[in-house]
């Protein structure tokens, strides 16, 4: 499979350390829990194609923030489809990893994207701005 490079310029996989991947996590989960889904999966990303470590983690948390984006934008099989994948990857890291609550999470979206992997033709789920998943990182 083959990466793509996130388009800023300073970005380079072999120069990054722990730090720098802590703080796009810490930046992630701030986008995330604002509801900009698209840019915390950005934020996600940088961290994964940066070799950081724990590849399936960032996978799960990508996946989770572009299947709240699918269903906010309307995109309910989009959303379905990923809803799946970002607990396989994710599953492996409960209770807690990196300072995140991955049970919480984990529940959070499941609460939230359930009615979108259980819609049926008749009855389309809406995203409730108060019901949002949110991501739990230590300080």
């Amino acid at each position: 499979m083959t990466r793509i490079e996130p388009e800023e310029e300073s970005f380079d996989p072999a120069q990054w350390s722990e730090e720098d991947a802590e703080r796009h996590l810490r930046e992630g989960v701030r986008l995330f829990n604002a509801g900009e889904y698209r840019a915390a999966h950005e934020e996600f990303e940088r961290i994964w194609l940066s070799g950081a470590g724990d590849a399936d983690f960032f996978k799960g948390l990508i996946q989770a923030a572009i299947a709240m984006h699918h269903f906010e934008q309307g995109n309910f099989a989009g959303a379905a489809k990923l809803y799946g994948g970002h607990r396989r990857y994710l599953a492996g890291f409960l209770p807690r990893h990196r300072g995140i609550d991955v049970a919480a999470f984990m529940e959070s979206v499941r609460r939230t994207l359930e009615p979108v992997v259980r819609r049926s033709a008749d009855r389309q789920p809406a995203l409730e701005p108060n019901a949002r998943p949110r991501i739990v990182l230590d300080p």
